[in-house]
């Protein structure tokens, strides 16, 4: 789960980015595991492009439908959008916005969220990333269920999600992300550098309590303090005042144009189609 201090200070500026990483964050159970019962995947449609790309809708207890992603012999589980917003058919993904998406809707930025449009009466299957439509093909019954009898279900490979994003005046970002998964939610990664070629730095976080985090090198001459009053990156005697920049509200920014997701697939739709 997000840390409840910084949820509310250097994240947060409003709940949206608690409901925007809920999106982003592994839907597995304690140990990561994905199970598609047989009973679901009796009802399981499968949809493809016919290029080894497909896209499994499969019953859910509380969204009615869940997704699913894959080469049709590893499917990966699309994260949920929060409860009682969107459909279990709908899926964040950053990389793609639409234009024409409700900015705030339940308390969530819709543009934001791609799609599966699914009628089984009509034959009809696509994916819409941002406002781009791919058709695909549903699947035959019986080639459908002998694909996921054989395949394994796994979560996002997407292991961390964002967690702090500050700035200075020159155009250096300070990036930190946090595990999501039970082995590695303790875990973070610190980033800095200018837009497009931020570089991993050494650091660990050395201090979390309910005003903020500080992150630092072994021998104390780089630390990186985020705090709820000032920021503020510090390089030997020299400090540096930096601008926090609301992590909800450039989600795009952070995985199109920072350059550290460039290239690594969500296990969502929008990675090929």
């Amino acid at each position: 789960m997000m840390n409840r201090r910084l949820s509310s200070k250097i994240l947060l500026s409003s709940s949206g980015l608690g409901l925007l990483c809920a999106g982003l964050a592994v839907a597995a159970a304690a140990e990561d595991k994905v199970n598609l019962e047989p009973s679901r995947r009796d009802q399981t449609v499968v949809c493809t492009d016919g290029k080894s790309h497909f896209v499994a809708i499969a019953p859910h207890e509380t969204m009615s439908q869940e997704i699913f992603y894959g080469d049709g012999k590893r499917f990966y589980q699309v994260a949920l959008p929060p409860r009682m917003t969107l459909s279990g058919k709908h899926f964040l993904d950053p990389r793609v916005v639409s234009k024409t998406g409700n900015p705030n809707f339940r308390g969530i930025d819709v543009r934001l969220y791609s799609e599966v449009e699914l009628d089984v009466e009509k034959k009809t299957c696509s994916v819409r990333c941002g406002d781009r439509v791919t058709k695909l093909n549903i699947v035959e019954a019986d080639k459908t269920r002998n694909m996921l009898k054989a395949a394994s279900f796994e979560p996002s490979p997407m292991q961390f999600k964002p967690y702090a994003l500050v700035r200075d005046e020159m155009g250096v970002y300070y990036y930190v992300d946090r595990g999501t998964t039970s082995q590695n939610q303790g875990s973070f990664r610190l980033y800095k550098g200018p837009k497009g070629d931020l570089k991993r730095q050494q650091m660990t976080n050395i201090v979390s309590d309910s005003e903020g985090d500080i992150f630092a090198t072994k021998n104390g001459s780089l630390r990186l303090i985020l705090d709820r009053g000032e920021s503020t990156w510090v390089e030997e005697s020299k400090r540096t005042k930096l601008t926090i920049v609301p992590v909800e509200q450039n989600l795009p920014l952070i995985y199109n144009d920072l350059g550290i997701y460039t290239g690594q697939p969500l296990g969502t739709p929008c990675d090929h189609l």
